[in-house]
């Protein structure tokens, strides 16, 4: 059979996928996994109003959706108390990165970030054959000073940073923030995933800078709104650049239903509260858990809880596929030496009692 010629680029590059779902482990295993702990997803769902909300939508699924998701971003503005050109809006963060990354990116450009940060968002640097330079977590977070020390002597284009963090679950108060953002380089744009962001302590996020050109803030639908499943997520900045998008975007990438069910959401923060307030207590119990094992749970301004196993990444991943063989999905940091960790997300009790008692039988102290 022929071959059909692709771009010297893609030629080079491996089909990858930056994370392996669960039901590709399933499938593997012929066998469904008892507690899904893994994906950062919110575990405690929608509100009761955007399941409503989804229903009703459901018999309009022949229409396609509105383009220009035009009552969300006036939804979003109000929330946000901006303007809706300061918003974009897209079919989750990742999406959304992948545009950001192709408005800036080409073969030999540039762009920063810290070592064992978000993949997705490399998997679309090298979708458009960037050139990746990386700098180390410290202390389990990363590293504002050195991203921006890096950024400088390679003139990167992009540098991503994400407060707070995911696969560790750490941030940084506003003041360190805003310093970074302070400093941008010229010629240089910050990408600031804050996925996590209703999830962080109080002075986590600074206010929103709408005048920065140099700035890009992005937010989702996904983790506190239990929308993970609708891939619906929306960036933030100065008009002229958020416009850009536009330009690149998919215009019918947006789900009809997606949009209906993010104006329900948040038109609900009442139970946004009541999502914060499980999440932070099935925090706790997480850690608690892992200490009850003898493991160390970290810090975690997010929904998931990084606990680090004590040893080296052979035996957090030992601790994981032991885990895994129980039935229960968990994920695991890829590269040292944050690999010495496993991340369990944030679940009903039910979910947390079949991780408790799968630890307890690994008995990994």
């Amino acid at each position: 059979m022929p071959s059909i010629p692709l771009t010297p680029l893609v030629n080079g590059l491996p089909s990858t996928v930056p994370f392996v779902g669960p039901e590709a482990l399933e499938r593997q295993r012929g066998v469904a996994f008892r507690a899904r702990l893994g994906a950062n997803e919110n575990g405690f769902g929608p509100s009761p109003s955007v399941k409503e909300t989804i229903a009703e939508a459901a018999s309009d699924v022949w229409k396609y959706c509105d383009p220009e998701n035009h009552d969300l971003k006036q939804a979003l503005a109000r929330h946000h108390g901006v303007r809706p050109d300061n918003i974009a809006v897209g079919e989750g963060i990742d999406a959304l990165f992948g545009y950001a990354v192709r408005m800036f990116v080409e073969p030999g450009v540039t762009v920063a970030t810290s070592l064992g940060a978000y993949p997705t968002f490399n998997f679309h640097v090298a979708g458009f054959g960037g050139r990746l330079v990386t700098t180390p977590y410290v202390a389990d977070r990363e590293d504002p000073a050195a991203l921006l020390d890096l950024a400088k002597r390679e003139k990167a284009r992009l540098i991503f940073f994400a407060n707070p963090d995911n696969p560790m679950g750490s941030w940084w108060p506003q003041a360190q923030v805003e310093e970074l953002i302070d400093n941008i380089p010229d010629g240089t744009v910050l990408i600031l995933d804050e996925a996590y962001g209703e999830f962080a302590p109080p002075g986590t996020l600074p206010p929103l800078d709408l005048d920065n050109p140099k700035l890009l803030r992005f937010r989702t639908f996904s983790k506190a709104y239990g929308l993970a499943g609708a891939r619906i997520g929306y960036v933030i900045g100065e008009a002229h650049l958020v416009k850009c998008f536009d330009k690149v975007r998919n215009h019918f990438g947006v789900n009809r239903l997606a949009q209906a069910a993010a104006l329900a959401a948040l038109a609900d923060q009442a139970y946004l509260q009541e999502v914060i307030a499980k999440v932070s207590r099935a925090r706790e119990r997480i850690g608690a858990i892992a200490r009850e094992e003898g493991l160390m749970p970290l810090p975690s301004g997010t929904n998931f809880v990084t606990i680090d196993c004590g040893r080296d990444g052979a035996f957090a991943k030992s601790v994981l596929d032991a885990l895994i063989e129980r039935g229960i999905f968990v994920r695991m940091p890829g590269v040292q030496p944050l690999n010495r960790c496993i991340r369990v997300s944030v679940a009903p009790d039910d979910e947390l009692d079949l991780f408790a008692e799968a630890l307890h039988d690994i008995s990994p102290a």
